[in-house]
């Protein structure tokens, strides 16, 4: 097995982990958040407006990294790794 072959893989399952990690992170994140928020709605109903401006403004932090993390993904496969061009170049080779 070529250096090619372990670079391109190990890129491909290292994309995998960071976007399935994050994206799980993302998920958990996103509903700890709702349920506070809908917890303080039910202790306080006159509060609701300032209770959901904070429930956005926290949801899009989660989700911020979400895509910190789809970026930081892409970046190993296609920058650090390079998987596209070492699996067309093993694909010309045969």
């Amino acid at each position: 097995m070529s250096p090619q072959v372990i670079i391109a893989a190990v890129g491909a399952l290292g994309f995998a982990l960071v976007t399935a990690f994050f994206a799980l992170g993302a998920t958990i994140g996103d509903g700890l958040v709702s349920a506070r928020a809908v917890e303080a709605i039910a202790r306080q109903p006159e509060a609701r407006p300032n209770i959901m401006q904070f429930l956005i403004i926290g949801v899009g932090f989660v989700e911020a990294n979400a895509f910190i993390a789809l970026g930081l993904g892409l970046y190993l496969f296609f920058g650090v790794a390079n998987v596209p061009k070492i699996v067309s170049t093993l694909l010309a080779g045969h």
